[in-house]
């Protein structure tokens, strides 16, 4: 057999040249499509992981229509849920954009509880409360920003209405604002939103940011207790000379005791069912003291955030951007720990108190508990 030629060589060299060519280009191009294909889901994953947890630029709370009908009273117009959830609202200097992914879960997850807690029938006594002259001597406005904020003492609420006072113009800075002149309603700048009319009102509660900030119901007791019984601040000696004595005359059982205002005796007191007849003596000095919603009304009024005082770190720096004021204010510096709930004070300041005194006073506070997603105590279940 005669030998391959040279010309035979060179076209089988050309042949597989060209095939280890072709062979290498599918390979590179499949590899191209695969990191393209990679790249792309990346790209989707972090979309999704954006939308759905990074802190929004406008707050498209649900804003549920209300119809002012009386100064003492607010209802909720009856509208399709899907048409309610698609209502506008526009904080001050910043877009809404009305999608609801936007909104940090535990957020949404505070509003739907409360939501659910307030249709709840059997729960309906303790959930629902006129929105009354009381209500609205609670809710500080800030008509520059289009911001309401239901005022819940013992929470860290003095700091929030330096925030109001700074973003009022009454003081450039909340370092200068003077202690005394937190609390001066005649000399703050604060408008309370019962000093407005009828149709102002409404107004307001339809459009406005609405916040209010809660923490566990027993501790705050403690904490109201302490400040105003405990401690007692010179310019409040009312608490000590005319309210302490009251609840001491009405429920003190040993009559001989001659000390001050003890914690079984405030308990008992405010597990009354027929507590009111000393409120009415107290006046506006039981806010302190009553429920959240004897104060704010939340089944009524439809808030855009409800804050934590237990998550108050987190949830400051997103109520000021929900309502699109963090690059004008910021809220104080909050010392380390004085947020965390302390279960060992609660169950000491507890032990010496009775079960049925205990239970009497968690019936009072049961809608406090349900709708902010408090647990029942455990020394109550014991």
């Amino acid at each position: 057999m005669c030998c391959p030629s040279e010309a035979e060589y060179s076209a089988k060299g050309s042949n597989n040249f060209i095939w280890l060519m072709s062979d290498n280009m599918h390979h590179q191009w499949l590899l191209l499509a695969a990191c393209f294909w990679v790249i792309f889901m990346f790209m989707v994953a972090s979309k999704f992981i954006t939308l759905t947890f990074k802190d929004p630029d406008g707050y498209g709370a649900k804003q549920e229509p209300v119809i002012l009908t009386a100064v003492t009273k607010v209802e909720e117009a009856h509208k399709p849920e899907e048409e309610r959830w698609s209502e506008e609202f526009q904080p001050t200097g910043k877009a809404f954009t009305g999608n609801l992914i936007r909104q940090p879960l535990v957020h949404m997850e505070r509003l739907e509880l409360l939501r659910n807690v307030c249709r709840d029938a059997a729960l309906r006594n303790l959930s629902h409360t006129a929105v009354s002259k009381f209500v609205l001597d609670r809710i500080f406005v800030c008509d520059k920003h289009k911001i309401l904020f239901c005022q819940t003492p013992k929470v860290g609420n003095t700091q929030w209405k330096k925030v109001l006072i700074v973003l009022n113009g009454a003081y450039s800075s909340i370092e200068d604002i003077p202690e005394n002149i937190v609390h001066d309603h005649e000399k703050n700048g604060l408008p309370r939103l019962s000093s407005f009319s009828d149709s102002e009102i409404q107004k307001r509660l339809n459009l406005y940011f609405k916040f209010f900030i809660v923490r566990d119901p027993f501790e705050r007791l403690i904490s109201a207790f302490k400040d105003k019984f405990v401690h007692n601040p010179r310019f409040e000696p009312w608490y000590r000379h005319e309210i302490a004595p009251g609840i001491i005359r009405k429920y003190r059982k040993n009559r001989t005791e001659t000390r001050g205002l003890q914690f079984e005796d405030f308990v008992r007191y405010l597990g009354d069912p027929n507590h009111r007849w000393l409120d009415v003596q107290f006046g506006d000095h039981i806010i302190h003291w009553v429920t959240y919603v004897e104060l704010c009304a939340p089944c009524e009024i439809t808030y855009s955030v409800i804050g934590h005082h237990e998550t108050l770190e987190d949830d400051a720096p997103y109520i000021l951007k929900a309502a699109g004021i963090d690059h004008l204010v910021s809220y104080p510096t909050i010392p380390p720990g004085i947020t965390v709930y302390n279960r060992t004070k609660v169950e000491r300041y507890f032990s010496g108190i009775s079960k049925r005194d205990i239970r009497r006073l968690y019936a009072r506070f049961e809608g406090d508990f349900k709708l902010f997603g408090y647990r029942e105590p455990d020394f109550l279940l014991n």
